[in-house]
């Protein structure tokens, strides 16, 4: 069903859009970018509805100019980063990526584990940027992928720096799932949360959006105090007691102070 109203859409495309061609690039980088995969020329081609000419030549250019690679072993084409880096937040003209790049290897060698960039994205949190860390077993995420804003320490110190109208706003349009049983589910229970978070100046994920990981975070502002990101560190359980969530906590504020330094000067 969904293939038919694609190709029924490519179909009308073509007298009601200015640039139709626009459109059907933007159906082929949304149904790659669906899948962490990838998709071979054929799925692409089933999932969108396009034509096989069109979406070789689409998928051609976009290798060529560096937003998606394809994977010779399977022939999988996947988005690359400069997509995301091509939208990400810029203060004074200043990449975020860049600015965080020297405050994130700092906090990955306090910490030695994960570090994250991440973003508010729409309703959700993106995942702008990561520094490995230095155990021997480690938590790594992905960069690209998309995350509940109130699962997670990063997301959740986005939304504790949200003004209230703002996050009063979010929260109509966010329905609160539980994904483990740490998850902040209800409403009461997140405001609760994001209270404590700016009281402390940092947020905590206690296992709240997978078991086995915790994370802390802080904010990213800006010079009027609005939100652009958060950096956290991530770990598995074991390693991040209930005892280290103060000194991490403290070592992200002073991260993203480095950050906001950067991207203000």
């Amino acid at each position: 069903m969904a293939t038919m109203m694609v190709r029924q859409t490519e179909a009308d495309v073509d007298g009601e859009l200015p640039a139709p061609t626009v459109a059907k690039t933007m159906a082929v980088i949304e149904a790659v970018g669906r899948k962490a995969a990838g998709l071979t020329q054929a799925e692409v081609v089933q999932q969108t509805g396009c034509s096989a000419n069109l979406v070789f030549r689409v998928l051609s250019t976009l290798v060529t100019l560096g937003y998606m690679s394809r994977q010779e072993e399977n022939r999988r084409y996947v988005l690359t980063s400069r997509l995301i880096e091509s939208c990400q937040p810029r203060s004074m003209d200043k990449s975020l990526v860049l600015s965080a790049h020297a405050a994130m290897l700092w906090l990955r060698d306090q910490s030695r584990e994960t570090v994250q960039l991440m973003i508010r994205a729409g309703n959700k949190g993106l995942v702008l940027e990561q520094v490995s860390g230095l155990e021997a077993v480690q938590v790594m995420g992905r960069v690209g992928m998309q995350i509940p804003l109130y699962s997670c320490a990063p997301g959740k110190v986005i939304l504790a720096a949200l003004s209230e109208a703002e996050l009063e706003q979010w929260l109509a349009v966010t329905e609160l799932k539980a994904f483990t049983e740490n998850t902040r589910a209800s409403r009461a229970a997140l405001l609760d949360d994001l209270a404590r978070t700016r009281q402390h100046g940092y947020a905590e994920d206690r296992e709240e959006g997978i078991e086995g990981i915790r994370c802390v975070a802080a904010s990213i502002v800006d010079a009027y105090q609005r939100p652009v990101g958060a950096i956290t560190v991530m770990s598995p359980t074991k390693r991040l007691p209930q005892k280290r969530f103060s000194e991490i906590g403290q070592w992200c504020i002073d991260a993203a102070a480095r950050v906001r330094k950067e991207l203000l000067s």
